[in-house]
């Protein structure tokens, strides 16, 4: 395996991304892989050195270089003053400011012989399920499959949700939900198939039965479901083997 820290240069200064992929046979489908929001920390790295294992060049960008690209929460801090900063660099992203990030990676990886960037995929965990969303509505040329992981604000009565662009997608989008989940309740998902299902766009909603949000992480403890989260793989293994995979 190939990792690699590279810095690409965006509308706002420079974002830190780590690139991983096989060490031969490329060049191999980009899959841009999206933070949750505790931060960059070691299991993000091993989920994308996963992913990476099955034949593709994953970019993990560090979203929060703009604010505090060191920040990591402690899981372990139960204090309300950890959670108020995380909270802040999360409310600091928008759906464009991302999409504006993605669209450096792409130029980037146009340079990388490395990379196939001709069709991509991307996923996205909690603050990011809806910047996936965005980006396959974006990019619809490129990005041809997005998946969104226990996503939040995915149907909101703000201007930039999400929803609003769905029909621009060509490609395949699946959303992965828990059963229970506060930041992302069962009320914002009805409304998101109710509206997806007026549209001719390829998507799937699965919920995850007897789950939490962060059910995929296994550093979230009581909260990691090993099968769910098993599940989660084999569905985005074969979002991506469907629609991007040479």
């Amino acid at each position: 395996m190939i990792e690699k820290s590279v810095k690409i240069k965006t509308e706002y200064g420079e974002m830190e991304t780590f690139a991983k992929h096989p060490d031969e046979g490329g060049p191999f489908p980009l899959v841009i892989f999206l933070m949750d929001a505790p931060g960059m920390r070691p299991e993000l790295h091993d989920m994308a050195s996963r992913l990476a294992s099955n034949g593709y060049y994953v970019a993990l960008p560090n979203l929060y270089y703009r604010t505090d690209p060191n920040f990591v929460l402690d899981f372990d801090d139960t204090t309300q003053a950890s959670r108020d900063k995380m909270y802040e660099h999360m409310n600091s992203l928008t759906n464009a400011m991302v999409c504006s990030d993605i669209a450096s990676i792409l130029e980037y990886a146009e340079h990388d012989n490395d990379a196939n960037s001709e069709v991509c995929g991307t996923v996205g965990y909690c603050m990011s399920g809806p910047f996936a969303f965005a980006a396959i509505a974006k990019f619809p040329s490129t990005i041809k499959a997005a998946a969104s992981l226990h996503g939040v604000r995915l149907f909101t009565d703000k201007e930039d949700s999400p929803h609003l662009a769905a029909e621009r997608i060509t490609g395949e989008m699946y959303f992965g939900c828990a059963e229970i989940d506060e930041h992302a309740p069962q009320e914002m998902i009805d409304k998101l198939d109710a509206h997806l299902s007026k549209t001719n766009i390829n998507y799937r909603i699965e919920i995850y039965p007897n789950t939490d949000h962060g059910f995929v992480f296994p550093d979230r403890m009581a909260k990691y479901n090993r099968d769910a989260a098993e599940t989660h793989w084999t569905r985005i293994l074969s979002l991506f083997a469907r629609n991007i995979k040479r």
